[in-house]
């Protein structure tokens, strides 16, 4: 049975085996790192232990900017979700394919910044289980609205390039264009909360 539960520092054990499980070097800090393509290819292959000291850091403050569902199963994690306030990732708000577009403000709306499945566990539904409880988690931390921005292409996509989350899986659970071409490459999709 899979459990869902939102990152704590008791569970960052759990997280980093899944990252290094699936020899992914970010550590979800794409969204968070300044430097251009090229430089955070370096980092990633030179110095992912920074990746990983800058999110055990937020995580242990409880910054918003590095929430997100981790995917339980006999206490190893199979699955992560971030789930991050949008106006805290800085790179999503100045690319072009995925700009959200605004209700007001950033507030109370959360971003997927990406998904990650263990490889014994992918086509398991570890990412349904992840979006389907984020809702509640969402009302939770006060939020509006979730929004994803999932590439979409006429060919499936392989499983480490669906890291910004399925588009078929996502628009099945009520997550509804608002942004991009509905069937272009690079749909806003975004879910209302409560």
């Amino acid at each position: 049975m899979i459990e869902i539960e939102a990152l704590t520092v008791a569970r960052w054990p759990a997280l980093e085996a899944l990252f290094r499980a699936c020899d992914c070097p970010c550590f979800c800090r794409f969204w968070h790192f300044e430097g251009d393509k090229n430089a955070w290819l370096a980092r990633c292959s030179s110095e992912p232990e920074k990746n990983a000291s800058e999110q055990l850091a937020l995580v242990s403050r409880d910054d918003p900017s590095a929430r997100g569902l981790l995917a339980m199963h006999d206490g190893e994690a199979i699955g992560w979700m971030k789930l991050s306030p949008r106006a805290s990732l800085p790179k999503l708000r100045t690319r072009p394919v995925y700009r959200a577009v605004d209700l007001g403000s950033d507030d109370g709306v959360l971003s997927i910044g990406c998904f990650l499945v263990h490889p014994g566990a992918r086509r398991t539904s570890v990412a349904r289980a992840l979006l389907e409880a984020a809702p509640r988690f969402a009302a939770q931390w006060g939020a509006r609205a979730i929004e994803a921005y999932p590439h979409r292409t006429a060919t499936p996509l392989g499983d480490h390039e669906a890291w910004m989350g399925p588009y078929a899986l996502l628009r099945s659970l009520g997550f509804e264009p608002v942004a991009g071409a509905a069937d272009g490459p690079y749909p806003v999709l975004r879910r209302v909360v409560g």
